[in-house]
């Protein structure tokens, strides 16, 4: 009588034990993505730190130039409220020379248009945004226009008539300015989604599914006579 669940028990097992690895794998996930966003969490409240040469995905930092002023570049495309009602727009991109004399991309906020950057020494505080790679089915760069739907700062600098751009945006941070004031910069620090308890929930779930279905499965098998 055990051999008519034996096989069936066998493939059960298999399948249970990639359950279990799943879920506790998203458990482990949960344990790291939780620590990431706890180091967020410091670096926002904590005073920025001075630019470095190559900056972290998380960490919240200071630089001090100027603008260059002439041309701006959009990236992206969103519609938000505006004072004449909803308006279409992108991110700003403006070239900046570091007190060091490095030159960066900053992307200054969401407008309607790219309006002038301000004159003078600036102090900008932000994050840095590593480059992304074109996606197939993405919309296609017109760099004649400085309209810009992947960001590449290589690709950007150029169409700004720059030669060398630092190989990061630097994302501005800043408080939410009156409504019809433009740019309007990035309030927080990123935070990458945490799904993974509602994953090992999933998984775990999935694996109790099966003990439930197996067991019924084989006290009616070892049953039937």
């Amino acid at each position: 009588m055990v051999g008519r669940v034996l096989v069936p028990a066998l493939m059960t097992a298999l399948m249970l034990g990639i359950l279990l690895a799943l879920g506790t794998w998203q458990v482990e996930r949960l344990a790291w993505k939780r620590a990431i966003l706890a180091r967020i969490d410091a670096a926002e409240r904590a005073a920025p730190v001075p630019l470095p040469a190559d900056p972290g995905p998380f960490e919240k930092v200071a630089v001090r130039g100027h603008f260059l002023g002439g041309p701006e570049a959009t990236y992206g495309v969103e519609v938000r409220d505006a004072p004449g009602g909803q308006a279409m727009g992108g991110q700003v991109i403006a070239p900046f020379r570091t007190d060091d004399g490095r030159t960066i991309l900053i992307d200054r906020g969401w407008a309607p248009t790219p309006p002038p950057p301000p004159a003078g020494e600036q102090d900008i505080t932000g994050y840095a945004r590593a480059p992304e790679h074109p996606w197939v089915f993405g919309a296609a760069d017109d760099p004649a226009k400085r309209q810009f739907f992947t960001l590449d700062p290589a690709r950007i600098g150029a169409a700004l008539g720059l030669d060398h751009v630092a190989p990061f945006v630097l994302v501005a941070l800043g408080p939410q300015p009156a409504f019809g004031v433009f740019p309007e910069p990035a309030q927080h620090l990123p935070r990458p989604p945490n799904n993974h308890l509602s994953y090992a929930i999933t998984w775990y779930g999935l694996a109790l599914g099966l003990i439930v279905v197996f067991v019924i499965w084989a006290r009616g098998r070892l049953a039937e006579r």
